[in-house]
């Protein structure tokens, strides 16, 4: 990630140079910061010192639109009971217009910290250590936009890539009679093409779009692979100036399988030297998830005015019933809301990718002054017009290597006046998962469920002084027998004032950290004081 920001940073910068156009703000700085936590349980009192940087930089000219925000963190211990690591933390959305209204170039990147348990989420904390993971994550594609007459024709294709370093932390594909955890989840790569075509009512007194589409994901794990493609027809038919009549048919095929493992003359699974899950080709393939058939759904879409829109369907799909929808409504210039209700077989890597292509081509990175990434358990990034952004809270509460069903509900509020600006999320998903009917796997047929908020607000105080505060609170059921659920929350505060040119900055941070499950209970408590420089 680290290098992708450098190359980032100097593609915004060279653009600026060489168009001569567009809105260009680039602001690398260096940072140093002394840390203070304390367990307020056991009483223990740990302090570390980190060093590290990062880059703020963004770009809007009439083709292209880059933002970026990247920090990095070296932790230095100052005794044992804290280890040295490093903690990477960014966001990066780029939009070129190749063929202005026709062509358009997609792309972005991210690092973040999560859980690589899905039984005992953990926020990213710089002083978690106990079953955190770092998650990287690109994608980029092409996006087709055009007209035939009084045919509209869209297409789109995006490819992307997730891969989790969890420091020999056990995750995902839960095997054996024990309940142990074998196997890591490492790598997957995504494939995802889409294509229509239409009419908007006019010419006709309905509207109509006939579509397809093709995904596929290719998992570093057993050679899991998930397959789906499906081909549907959908019309639009207005009722009045502010409501229209959805309905939509078509067929779909769905598959996920994954390489069966070698077991010994016991049964048991055979490990290797690395803790992961040996491969058997001599035997069949596992089918994790099959479904094919007919899907249909009907709705509305009602627009009583320029600033709201509502859509909702309910159908047949995935094997049953669904609902979805979504809401969009700005309250005023200043401040919007958006939500949305959804229902899909997704899985970590394909969540996280389209989570990262739903980033806002323009955004706000609002950072938790104590862990350098966003507030929360995953985190919401806000756009900078209101009401936009996206939560990663669905896919990094939990890493887990099996597709699942997804339902749930999210939603997002945003905004700013003079020297205020905020960000609320909240999210309500449960997942569940699709493993082989095999005992040997524990997911097989479990449900889990996970609540999160997050909020953030900050203040210009002065010229050269802000203040912001940040709070989150997360609730996490993994549905496992014997499991206990969890209940995490949090709050920060922090201050901050440039001085000398606004070149150097001095900051002081507090938080407070609670965390719940079974007999385990903690509140952590960290004070930081920080200087940096920006160039």
């Amino acid at each position: 990630m680290a290098s992708i920001a450098l190359a980032a940073a100097v593609a915004i910068a060279a653009s600026a140079s060489v168009s001569g156009a567009g809105r260009t703000s680039v602001h690398p700085y260096l940072q140093i910061e002394q840390v203070l936590t304390a367990d307020f349980n056991d009483g223990d009192v740990l302090t570390y010192t980190g060093v590290g940087g990062g880059v703020e930089a963004s770009y809007e000219g009439q083709r292209l639109t880059a933002t970026i925000s990247y920090d990095y963190q070296r932790r230095i211990g100052w005794n044992g009971d804290v280890a040295d690591d490093d903690s990477h933390s960014g966001l990066a959305s780029v939009h070129f217009d190749a063929v202005p209204g026709v062509l358009a170039l997609d792309a972005g990147a991210m690092a973040a910290r999560a859980s690589a348990d899905p039984r005992q989420p953990v926020p990213n904390f710089r002083t978690a250590d106990n079953g955190a993971a770092e998650v990287y994550s690109v994608y980029a594609g092409p996006t087709l936009s055009t007209h035939a007459g009084p045919l509209t024709v869209n297409a789109a294709y995006r490819l992307g890539y997730v891969y989790v370093d969890d420091d020999d932390s056990l995750a995902g594909g839960d095997v054996g009679p024990n309940q142990g955890r074998f196997d890591r989840y490492t790598s997957s790569t995504v494939h995802n093409l889409t294509a229509s075509v239409g009419m908007s009512p006019g010419e006709l007194p309905f509207g109509w779009t006939v579509g397809g589409g093709y995904v596929r994901e290719d998992m570093n794990r057993l050679d899991a692979t998930f397959e789906g493609k499906y081909v549907r027809g959908d019309v639009v038919v207005p009722v009045s100036p502010t409501l229209a009549v959805t309905g939509g048919i078509g067929v779909e095929d769905q598959k996920s399988s994954l390489q069966d493992f070698r077991r010994d003359a016991a049964g048991l699974p055979v490990i290797d030297a690395n803790g992961r899950l040996v491969a058997d080709p001599s035997r069949p393939r596992l089918v994790a998830y099959d479904e094919s058939g007919l899907i249909w759904d009907a709705g509305i879409l009602w627009r009583p005015s320029p600033r709201t829109e509502l859509q909702a369907r309910v159908g047949h799909r995935y094997g049953g019933t669904t609902f979805v929808g979504s809401l969009e409504h700005r309250i005023n210039n200043s401040y919007a809301l958006s939500a949305s209700v959804y229902d899909n077989v997704a899985s970590f890597g394909r969540l996280l990718v389209t989570d990262l292509a739903g980033v806002p081509r323009r955004f706000d990175q609002r950072r938790d002054p104590l862990t350098g990434g966003p507030i929360g358990l995953g985190g919401c990034t806000f756009g900078n017009d209101p009401g936009t952004g996206t939560c990663f809270d669905d896919a990094l509460r939990s890493i887990e290597s099996f597709n699942f069903r997804n339902r749930g509900a999210n939603i997002l509020l945003s905004g700013g006046r003079g020297p205020w600006n905020f960000g609320l999320g909240a999210s309500y998903d449960t997942r569940r998962y699709l493993a082989p009917p095999d005992s040997s796997f524990i997911l097989e047929g479990v449900t889990d469920k996970s609540l999160s908020l997050s909020a953030s607000a900050t203040r210009e105080l002065t010229r050269t002084s802000s203040f912001g505060v940040g709070a989150y609170a997360g609730w996490f059921d993994s549905g496992i027998a014997g499991d206990d659920s969890s209940f995490l929350t949090g709050v920060t505060a922090n201050y901050e004032r440039r001085l000398f040119l606004d070149n150097i900055r001095a900051h002081v941070a507090a938080g407070l950290y609670t965390s719940q499950s079974g007999q385990f209970d903690s509140t952590v408590g960290s004070l930081l004081f920080g200087l940096s420089y920006a160039f």
